[in-house]
């Protein structure tokens, strides 16, 4: 329940705090491409834990199956699978698009250039929130799917085994 925890808590960290950056005082005090890029580095590392408490979420229900004889649910690791899909999509897919759509942004040759960059880089941007939305509506849906009470394993505990 820790990991689902930690997982769900920072999706939600990345709706709520990270608009933050983009605050007008440190716009003014790192340049919006300074906030740009700050926000890029917490995103990065926020991928980063996606990947571990999704690892750590699919190893703990495998270990469950097979150690505790707890039976597989379709819908977990299904809702497992879509989550951890879309967070290794916006992490080797969309994050580097990302953050080459920024640097053209705000550094690119011609102001054409920026100006299409500015573009496509709303574009993918509402796209990655889209997709960040959905997985924090999964990761809600998981955390409580975690919390409930669990059913007994189907093996029998060794204070039942009597010599």
């Amino acid at each position: 329940m820790l990991n689902a925890a930690v997982w769900c808590g920072s999706a939600i960290f990345l709706v709520i705090g990270l608009p933050a950056l983009f605050s007008p005082e440190l716009k003014r005090l790192l340049t919006a491409a300074g906030v740009g890029f700050a926000a890029e580095s917490l995103v990065a590392r926020y991928f980063v834990v996606q990947y571990w408490c999704g690892g750590i979420a699919l190893a703990h229900l495998l270990a469950e199956w097979l150690y505790c004889g707890r039976p597989l649910w379709r819908l977990n690791l299904g809702l497992l699978v879509v989550i951890l899909s879309l967070g290794l999509a916006g992490g080797m897919w969309a994050q580097p698009k990302m953050r080459a759509l920024h640097v053209t942004r705000y550094f690119g040759r011609t102001s054409e250039q920026q100006l299409q960059a500015a573009k496509a880089f709303a574009a993918w941007h509402a796209g990655s929130e889209a997709a960040n939305l959905l997985v924090i509506g999964g990761l809600v849906w998981y955390l409580w799917l975690v919390s409930r009470e669990q059913e007994p394993p189907r093996l029998l505990s060794f204070s039942k085994i009597r010599g």
